[in-house]
Order: structure tokens, then sequence, then C-alpha cells
């Protein structure tokens, strides 16, 4: 069974860590596995042999306290999102809680209704995260420090590079543009490159590659369709400039980042 997500429920008393565990168990009906350990170092152990999305951990655990498993996990590359529980108030955990990127401080006794509401609330933020890290790994980012500049180029560039955005899906060429924009074809050339860093042709390229690569991830549409969206008449001539620019076929790349993603969960 394949289970969304995966939650570990760190705490070393027995019976606090049992209730939190019944209660996940009975809230999510077998959406998600829910996994235990009784102390920092079992958690730790566990974090390098299962991938977690959402670790809910007591503060006050000997060896290790919560927020030291926590900094560990961090410094050891992982991300799972964190939510604090703790029998005391304490000012001083919960700002260094707040500065190790803790999304939640919950005290005990810890009502249901609390808890439930800060496991749904960490998830969607570990759900946001993934998605933003996703997204990062598929930017190009010659063309994002070009379009971080747009709001500096001259108006007849600002204006090429929104008639190229609105029409990725149709044949576009240097002359039809510089013609909308009422100048020289090799005027606009020149300006293009000067200001944008990338000739008109590669700047059109990368971004309908990028718009690719986006539907690759998105939707699960025949590489022929994305090619005709993304303004190439034969699926062949995409291809052969999507190995150029990414090193593999778009059929490839779509299944390692779905590969990736499948391997964030939990099986």
């Amino acid at each position: 069974m394949i289970h969304a997500k995966t939650i570990l429920v760190v705490d070393d008393e027995p019976l606090t860590r049992e209730g939190i565990s019944k209660t996940l168990e009975a809230w999510s009906a077998g959406r998600h596995r829910i996994l235990c350990a009784g102390n920092a170092a079992e958690a730790i152990d566990m974090l390098q042999r299962h991938p977690v999305h959402l670790v809910i951990t007591d503060i006050r655990m000997p060896q290790m306290t919560g927020l030291q498993m926590v900094e560990a996990i961090r410094d050891s590359g992982g991300k799972p999102v964190v939510i604090i529980i703790s029998g005391h108030p304490d000012f001083q955990y919960a700002q260094t809680a707040i500065q190790l990127g803790v999304v939640n401080y919950l005290l005990k006794p810890i009502q249901k209704r609390k808890l439930l509401e800060a496991v749904e609330q960490a998830l969607h933020i570990e759900g946001e995260r993934e998605r933003v890290e996703t997204l990062e790994k598929m930017v190009d980012p010659q063309l994002m420090s070009a379009k971080a500049e747009a709001s500096h180029y001259s108006l007849p560039v600002q204006q090429a590079v929104k008639y190229v955005e609105e029409r990725l899906h149709e044949l576009l060429g240097m002359r039809e543009v510089a013609a909308h924009i009422h100048l020289n074809p090799s005027y606009f050339s020149a300006l293009f490159k000067e200001q944008t860093g990338l000739t008109f042709s590669e700047y059109v390229t990368r971004s309908r590659l990028q718009k690719a690569k986006e539907l690759l991830l998105r939707t699960k549409l025949p590489i022929a369709d994305i090619s005709e969206q993304v303004g190439y008449q034969t699926p062949k001539y995409f291809i052969k400039l999507f190995k150029e620019y990414e090193g593999k076929s778009p059929s490839h790349y779509r299944k390692e980042l779905r590969d990736e993603e499948s391997g964030k969960e939990e099986t």
C-alpha cells in the first residue's frame, strides 16, 4: 500500500507516544504511515532508513532533547517539517524552535483537535515546500535571470517579451516580433541581446522548453501534444532541442521527476 506521507512520533513517555499515534492512526484511516520512536537516537536511525515528512517530538528527552534532534536532522540534510510538544511553556525553547524552522509548538496535555489541526497545517506546509523544491529544479537559471531584469528593459524589449510569452504555442519569428513593436529587425536583435543577455531565438527556445517542463510534470499529456502546445510542429524537433538543453529526452525527464516524487512517499 502506498502512503501519502510518513509521520514520526518521538516521545520517551510510552502513554503519550501511544496516545498521539492512535489519534493519528484513527484520523489517517490508512492514508499516512505513522511511525514511533522512544528517543532521539532511535528517531534519527529511522529517519536515515525511511523518508519522513513530518516529525512530532517531545522537547525534553534523556540524552538528546527534541530540539537537539531537530538540529541534528537539519545538519544531516533532512528536511521534514517538525511539531514540538512540551509539558512546560518555555520562551527560550519556543524561540530556538522557531529558529530551527519548527512549524508548531504544542503544550501538554494535547487536545486531539489542536493536534490534528497542527498536523494538517504541517503537512500542507511540507507539501508546499516539496512543490517549490521541484519547481526550483525545473527552472532554467539563464531564463530566470533574464526575466528577473525584465522591469529594467526598455519599453520595446518589454513589449517583445510580453508578445513572446502570449504566443509560445505559435510559430514565432524575430521579424514578426520586430514588426509588432515597430523596430528594424537588425536593431531589435541587437537591442534584445544587449538587454536580456540572450539572443531572441535562444530566449524563445528557453521559454518554450521551460513551459514544456512544467507540462511534463503537471500533466499526463503525450509528448506530441506538449510539443504542439509549446510551438513545435514536429515532436522530433522538439525532442532534439530538449535533449540539447536538458541532456535527456522529455520522456526521461518526466520519468525522473515522477520517480523522485514517488521516492518521497513510503510504500
